[in-house]
């Protein structure tokens, strides 16, 4: 017990230690990395917490491919970070005030927590004995029985994002060259071969 109580406010203090340097350091291939090492941390919570299918999800999906993909997205556009915070001050008041309307949601969600703990028995599923039952059967048990169709509804969001990516990634722009796999495919040995005859000593 005193070895999880350890191992919990280590996690715990990594996290809220590499979030802060997320949104403090100054270079953004630091910041994608303290995230990284934020994720790999929240995982370890979830494992002590029993839920080790989160905790694989975590590393596989966020460390392994979003976090990843924040860092090579950072690393290959050349982005001038300077000319980008010239215009801060400009648009904080947007961002305060979009700040102070989470943390009002935020205080007004833990307020119906304090003032009335039967919401969360109502709402929440009865979690079965982990002897029994195992995270990862609990949470697809739960997951295509109850919110079956909140789980439909994601993945129709998730299928509408990803048409609306490939449609303004394929739109037609002048002076944009673009690759044609079908003219690629459909081109003869005559259209992409030319022979030159050149003079002996005329050559490259």
């Amino acid at each position: 017990m005193i070895i999880q109580t350890i191992a919990f406010y280590v996690f715990a203090a990594f996290v809220v230690g590499s979030a802060f340097m997320v949104i403090s350091a100054r270079n953004p291939v630091h910041s994608v990395l303290f995230l990284i090492l934020a994720f790999f941390n929240s995982a370890g919570l979830f494992v002590l917490l029993g839920a080790e299918f989160l905790a694989m999800i975590l590393v596989i999906v966020y460390v392994g491919a979003v976090a990843v993909l924040f860092l090579f997205v950072v690393m290959m556009l050349d982005i001038n970070f300077v000319r980008l915070r010239e215009g801060f001050l400009q648009y904080l008041p947007i961002g305060a005030s979009v700040g102070l309307l989470l943390l009002v949601e935020m205080i007004l969600v833990v307020g119906v927590l304090a003032t009335s703990p039967d919401t969360v028995a109502v709402a929440a599923a009865p979690t079965p004995d982990i002897t029994v039952v195992s995270n990862t059967e609990a949470l697809g048990a739960l997951l295509y029985t109850k919110y079956v169709y909140l789980f439909q509804s994601a993945g129709l969001i998730l299928l509408v994002a990803m048409i609306g990516a490939i449609v303004l990634a394929h739109r037609v722009r002048p002076g944009v060259r673009k690759q044609s796999i079908s003219a690629q495919v459909s081109r003869t040995r005559a259209e992409g071969v030319e022979l030159k005859k050149v003079k002996t000593g005329d050559g490259i």
